[in-house]
């Protein structure tokens, strides 16, 4: 039985029998607190009349089903999430009437209920087969039609869809009903229904074709801390800056934006409807990071309306590239049409080092997967899919050049438009207008695994001058592919503690070994970077010299793109175990110091962290935190006030206080008896200061009430979740364990608050018993809830903080002991295995 998969066999068998017009779906809201009414009436042509297909829907109840106004029983069609349907017409309508199930794990129609007012909110999220929880539908992409919603709710609600939201009609006390205008032809994983008193916020774009009205959304209880004017702003750029570089209009009659409670993922794309991760709305301080990364998110899906939107996905096999071209043209905005002009350095510090990780697990896959049905793509939004794919579009363009590729583009989008497309469409514009042939591009870069390393190997004579210089490429044997790299080598000279680039040269690396003959003549360098400026997808080794001078001056650099890339060498090296974690925590707290750049900053505290509770050989680790931690607390407290530095290293501090630590200062930034100048010590950094002293056992549940008591919001309860679990009792995890494992009422992000908390300890004794629970009850829980709930059970709730040779051998036997396990579930262990024995390999290289 197929279940709720999907195979792509079935679904191009579907999509030659079927050619979908027109989708009429009506939806009662007001029927219950768990259920609505929804029904789907949809008009359809088949190829072959007299054939059978089905549609999808997984609810609670099909109650029926007419087919050109022949009744078909449901007990009979209705079965296993499919309503099958036989003797189609040439021309068909097809009623499905139906009972649908609000969902509170951030997938199909999802229901929050917020605790400041007790006022429902609706939202959904239907990527990738989703729909089909609020409406049956043919959930696939290719099957593109017009949609027209017709909804009863609450007569206070706002009511936002895909069509600018009409009138509504008061049907009776309190209820009113919205019918939609028809949508333009589009897949039925961007339709969208959003339901609720949210506050809203409206502005206009002047747009190619004309107009187009913009909404800002976002639950009542937050309206205060929304920055309208700063989305607003950066919404019109984005709009500037796409129509001018894809030469298309906006598609869609309005684009609106929502903040949502309880979201899975930072953001979807549904046509002219976008919703965001609620997160985004900064109710507290937040480090610049964050803001960056919400402006790389709005621009993002704003993308998606031209890449994915207009122009779809056949299948999900090119998930990927409707994925990663958002990635690489919301980057490209940025940097070149807002104020963050350095988000190339974010998306090589951030970006990348998500895809050189996912690249070097087992698990890997090539950016052209293999998608055999839905259980495939639900595993794939991963660091391929996105990272890794966006950093070969950037070097996709710096292959066939920066004009070829946006003509390229025009011309793909102006023959495509409204319709559904492979990765060859895209390659037949490319090499038209670059004059390159991209098939064997494409298979050494879209169809192999795996991450090259480039090494340069440089001799010289007695004088210190070159005599000959080359850059070594090198794969792994699982992935031995070599491939072309359009990259810029890089020399650097030391100069009053200052490096600073005294030649750059452009080149074409390709095979096990490419000589560089400009360098050959000219004095050793300083510092000799292979990839300056981060044109390549490769990882990178410094030669000897240049490692020695990294080393002593790390901070030296003027830009931060070389500096990034030579701290992503480092810990390149340490993930690899070619550098002890004890080598490299010094480089990386000598780089913290002064540092402005706040994704680097961000990121080099998170490898800090990694290096110290993984990497590090067990028997020192106690120490080198407790060194560790002091030495982040000196750079706080010496941080300009007020400054992102401040706010990012007090949270580090907070973050690695464990029992038996000198909390004085933590404590009195929290109760008033210290001060840090400048640090606003607002209701999210109350929770950071205050989960800190419950993990050291200075603080107790009863904090924790007091403090939820003071923050009684969605986020507060989140919060309070994750600070009574970070407790260091057995009591504490097991409590975590029941909320977030074992309870299926749970929402997820709730489960995720527990999974967090329960991760943090420093006694790593309180997770042993919970080793075999958790490989018990993995088929179990991954049977029983939906894909998001159980992939996050599965990731956060498996006990890393254990990571050494014990670990890796129970999730060795439970691997051997389950090769029928369901494929997810597979990928999923496997990929915290390889994680803990990357761990075991650094602890050993770092116990020498």
């Amino acid at each position: 039985m197929p279940g709720t998969n999907l195979t792509r066999e079935e679904a191009a068998t579907r999509a030659d029998l079927v050619r979908v017009d027109r989708y009429d779906v009506t939806l009662d809201l007001t029927t219950s607190e768990e259920t609505f009414a929804t029904t789907s009436t949809i008009t359809f042509s088949c190829t072959t009349p007299g054939a059978e297909t089905f549609v999808d829907f997984i609810g609670d109840s099909v109650e029926s089903i007419t087919l050109n106004d022949v009744e078909i029983d449901p007990a009979q069609a209705y079965v296993d999430s499919r309503v099958r349907v036989t003797g189609l017409a040439a021309d068909n309508v097809l009623t499905i009437v139906a009972t649908g199930r609000y969902m509170h794990t951030g997938e199909g129609l999802h229901r929050f209920v917020d605790p400041v007012d007790d006022e429902v909110y609706l939202y959904t999220q239907f990527e990738v087969p989703d729909s089909r929880r609020m409406y049956p539908v043919f959930e696939q992409p290719d099957l593109k039609a017009s949609f027209v919603f017709d909804v009863t709710a609450p007569a206070h609600w706002e009511l936002i869809s895909n069509s600018p939201t009409p009138e509504p009609t008061v049907v009776g006390e309190g209820v009113a009903r919205w019918v939609f205008a028809p949508t333009e032809r589009m897949s039925s994983y961007i339709t969208a229904l959003v339901a609720g008193p949210y506050d809203v916020v409206r502005d206009s774009v002047s747009t190619r074709a004309g107009e187009v009205p913009l909404g800002l959304y976002c639950r009542r209880s937050l309206s205060q801390h929304l920055d309208a004017d700063n989305l607003f702003d950066l919404t019109k750029r984005g709009f500037a800056f796409f129509e001018e570089e894809f030469d298309e209009p906006y598609a869609f009659g309005k684009y609106d934006q929502i903040f949502t409670p309880e979201y899975n993922a930072g953001a979807m794309e549904n046509a002219g409807c976008v919703t965001l991760h609620e997160m985004y709305v900064f109710r507290s301080k937040v480090p610049d990071s964050l803001v960056e990364r919400r402006a790389l998110t709005v621009l993002h899906e704003l993308a998606h309306m031209w890449f994915g939107d207009l122009v779809t996905m056949r299948w999900w096999n090119d998930l990927w590239l409707n994925e990663s071209f958002a990635e690489w043209a919301s980057t490209t905005c940025q940097a070149e049409a807002t104020q963050w002009e350095s988000a190339w350095t974010t998306f090589s510090t951030h970006e990348k080092s998500w895809a050189y990780r996912q690249d070097q697990l087992s698990t890997t896959h090539p950016i052209v997967a293999p998608i055999r049905d839905l259980a495939d793509v639900e595993v794939n939004f991963d660091g391929i899919t996105y990272a890794k794919g966006a950093s070969v579009l950037k070097q996709l363009v710096a292959y066939v050049g920066r004009d070829a590729f946006r003509d390229g583009l025009r011309a793909y989008f102006a023959k495509h438009r409204w319709g559904s497309t492979t990765l060859d469409d895209l390659l037949d514009e490319l090499e038209a207008t670059s004059g390159r042939d991209l098939r064997a591009w494409s298979a050494l870069w879209l169809e192999t695994a795996g991450v090259n390393t480039l090494r340069p190997v440089v001799e010289t004579d007695e004088r210190g001058l070159i005599t000959s210089a080359r850059i070594e490429q090198t794969a792994i044997e699982e992935h031995p592919a070599l491939r072309p790299h359009r990259l810029a080598v890089g020399t650097y000279a030391l100069v009053d503690g200052v490096l600073t680039r005294t030649e750059r040269i452009e080149l074409d690396v390709d095979g096990p070994v490419t000589e560089v003959p400009q360098l050959v003549g000219t004095e050793v360098p300083d510092l000799l970077l292979v990839n300056d400026d981060d044109l390549a997808y490769a990882k990178i080794r410094l030669d000897a010299r240049s490692l020695a001078t990294f080393r002593s001056s790390p901070r030296a650099f003027a830009d931060s793109l070389p500096e990034s890339l030579c701290l992503a060498s480092a810990w390149d090296m340490t993930r690899d175990a070619e550098m002890a974690a004890s080598e490299y925590v010094p480089i990386a707290l000598a780089a913290l110091e002064g540092q402005s750049d706040s994704t680097l900053l961000k990121t080099l505290l998170l490898q800090i962290r990694t290096a110290v509770l993984s990497y590090s050989a067990p028997a020192g680790r106690d120490d080198l935190r407790a060194e560790v931690r002091a030495r982040i607390e000196e750079l706080a407290r010496a941080a300009a006030p007020a400054s992102d530095a401040q706010l990012q290293l007090v949270t580090a501090v907070a973050d690695l206080t464990a029992p038996g630590d000198d909390t004085a200062w933590i404590a009195g930034l929290l109760d008033g008896t210290e001060v840090a100048e400048g640090l606003a010590v607002d209701t999210d950094m109350r929770w950071t200061l205050l989960t800190a002293l419950v993990a050291a056992g200075e603080r107790g549940p009863e904090d924790v009430d007091a403090e939820t008591a003071r923050d009684n919001t969605a986020t507060g309860r989140e919060r309070a979740a994750r600070a009574r679990a970070v407790a260091p009792t057995a009591e504490a995890k097991e409590a975590a364990w029941a909320a977030g494992v074992e309870d299926p009422t749970t929402s997820n992000s709730v489960v995720d608050a527990h999974a967090l908390g329960f991760g943090r300890v420093s006694d790593t004794g309180l997770l042993t018993p919970f080793v075999a629970r958790y490989h018990d009850a993995l088929e179990r829980i991954w049977a029983e809830r939906t894909h998001a709930v159980a992939e996050s059970i599965a990731i956060l709730f498996y006990p890393m903080a254990l990571a050494g040779p014990e670990l890796l051998a129970a999730t060795d036997v439970w691997l051997a002991e389950h090769p029928d396990a369901p494929a997810g579930l597979r990928r999923t262990v496997t990929e915290q295995r390889d994680a803990v024995a990357r761990a075991v390999a650094a602890q050993e290289r770092d116990g020498r």
